[in-house]
């Protein structure tokens, strides 16, 4: 995926991702994936914390949004082409003037950003149901965070969208990949409280640095210093991602255009 395909063909992306959002409103499986499931995650949190002070809540409430951010990203993000191949619309889609990375990227923009509204929901539970009163502690950090989140998680899709199409045996686990990613990221509490030999595990996640960055810059739990720093680290998975994605991408378009065997993987 190449950076100046996206500045390009702005306009395809705003696009895509419009379709893409006036289509999943009406997908059930997407609306539970992003809404009911995250919600449900929250409520369970706050009910076993209650009591324990509004710092803990606005973790959880950060904490369950990036659940429902992370199982978009997962099954509908990296469904997004596979969708295509079963709609029968991927050939005419590789086929078009427009790059495929773009449209793919347009697709995982509206996914993630859609996914966001599962920390709004949350939010809204916390305060009307458990009754607490939520303050972002650093709100412009915490919208640089968002931002920087959004395009990591983005990018972290761009690889995994061509691997589930390419190699359908990595697709196999994908139910097993999501409940050990919402752990290993500290979606809903610290890595510290995990076994010292998953950290490295955890230091290599994307999503890990995002949770780090989001729950720092909402609660104030960290100096201005390791925002700064989990914002260079989802910065360097950006570019890694898309980089790798891009060589994933001219790989699969290989497949279709000219061995023909991308139905065959």
């Amino acid at each position: 995926m190449k950076f100046k395909n996206i500045v390009t063909y702005w306009r395809t992306v705003l696009t895509v991702a419009e379709i893409t959002l006036r289509h999943q409103w009406n997908d059930s499986f997407i609306l539970f994936a992003i809404l009911i499931q995250p919600m449900i995650i929250a409520v369970l949190a706050l009910f076993m914390l209650r009591g324990t002070g509004e710092d803990y809540a606005m973790f959880v409430v950060v904490g369950s949004g990036l659940t429902g951010l992370w199982s978009s990203l997962l099954f509908i993000s990296g469904n997004s082409i596979n969708g295509e191949h079963w709609q029968g619309t991927l050939e005419a889609l590789v086929a078009a003037p427009i790059p495929f990375e773009v449209i793919v990227f347009g697709k995982n923009l509206a996914n993630v950003v859609q996914s966001l509204l599962s920390m709004t929901t949350s939010y809204l539970l916390a305060a009307l149901i458990f009754g607490y009163s939520l303050n972002i502690t650093s709100p412009l950090l915490f919208i640089g965070s968002v931002l920087l989140s959004v395009l990591a998680f983005i990018s972290f899709g761009l690889i995994i969208a061509p691997l589930f199409i390419m190699y359908r045996g990595i697709q196999q686990w994908q139910n097993a990949m999501e409940f050990p990613v919402y752990i290993l990221a500290g979606f809903l509490f610290p890595i510290a409280l995990l076994p010292s030999w998953t950290t490295p595990i955890s230091y290599i996640l994307p999503p890990y640095w995002a949770a780090r960055a989001l729950h720092e810059t909402s609660t104030g739990a960290g100096d201005f210093d390791k925002i700064i720093f989990a914002w260079g680290m989802m910065l360097i998975f950006s570019v890694v991602d898309l980089f790798v994605s891009s060589k994933l991408f001219k790989l699969m378009l290989h497949k279709a255009r000219v061995d023909a065997t991308l139905e065959t993987v």
